[in-house]
Formats: structure tokens, sequence, C-alpha cells
């Protein structure tokens, strides 16, 4: 329930928290463990850790609404101004969030001898289907 003090989520942000949560289970089914979500700083945020295998990673994800075949299990590509999530990764975004990562692995006292990586999980959302595809896109050069 929403208060005077907080407002209406936007569309935008009602299909980035559903993107949220279904990276979250995508990343648990293939061996994943949630560690923190949304670690937040003045200078940007870190919407997942998770860790597998001894390694920590720290995934940025990016959402759309899009129409989703049910048959060939596949995301339906439109025309005109239609982009993919990961086109959001902008040169400035990437500095921002290797400075956010940098805070964390600070903050939380991660040894130095530790193994991260950065990575995009894309998320399509066929909001009328009630169904998602997730893409992992591993390891991203920051």
């Amino acid at each position: 329930m929403w208060n005077k003090k907080h407002k209406e989520p936007t569309q935008k942000q009602i299909i980035g928290r559903i993107g949220e949560d279904c990276a979250c289970e995508y990343l648990k089914k293939k061996g994943f463990v949630i560690v923190d979500r949304n670690y937040l700083k003045k200078w940007g945020e870190i919407d997942i850790v998770a860790k597998k295998a001894k390694k920590i990673h720290f995934v940025e994800v990016k959402s759309v609404s899009r129409p989703i075949s049910t048959e060939k299990r596949e995301v339906t590509r439109g025309t005109g101004g239609e982009y993919r999530p990961e086109d959001n990764m902008h040169p400035w975004k990437l500095q921002r969030l290797g400075r956010v990562i940098q805070s964390y692995l600070l903050d939380k006292n991660v040894s130095d001898e530790t193994d991260w990586q950065f990575d995009v999980a894309t998320v399509y959302i066929d909001s009328e289907k009630r169904l998602s595809r997730v893409f992992l896109l591993e390891d991203i050069v920051l």
C-alpha cells in the first residue's frame, strides 16, 4: 500500500522489479545463491549480488516488456523503436557500476583474493501472457 510519502510506482519501475525477481529465480535455478539485492550508494546501485562456485557475480538487470511467442519460446522482435535491454548499458553506466562494485567489496570486507565478475541479465516480460525470458550475458568488462 502506498501512502502520501511514497509515490505510486511507474510502469517502468514495476517492469524493473518484475525483471529483477525473474532474474533471481533464473540464477537460483542455475545454481547461484543470491547474497544481496539492490545494494545502493549515492553513485549507483547493484541489482543483484550472487555467488556460485566461490565466485561473486555482480548482476545488472535490464528488462523490457515485449510479446513472447509460446510456440517457439522466443521473444517477438517488433519493428520501429524497439530495442534490446542491453542497449541501455552505456559507458557511463558501466563506469558507475565499477565504482559501486568497488564500494561493495570494501564495505563487505571481501578479500582481494576473491574472484568476482560483472554480468548482465536481460529480461523480456510479456505481461499479458505472464511469461518471461531471461538471458545472462556473462563476464562483461567494466
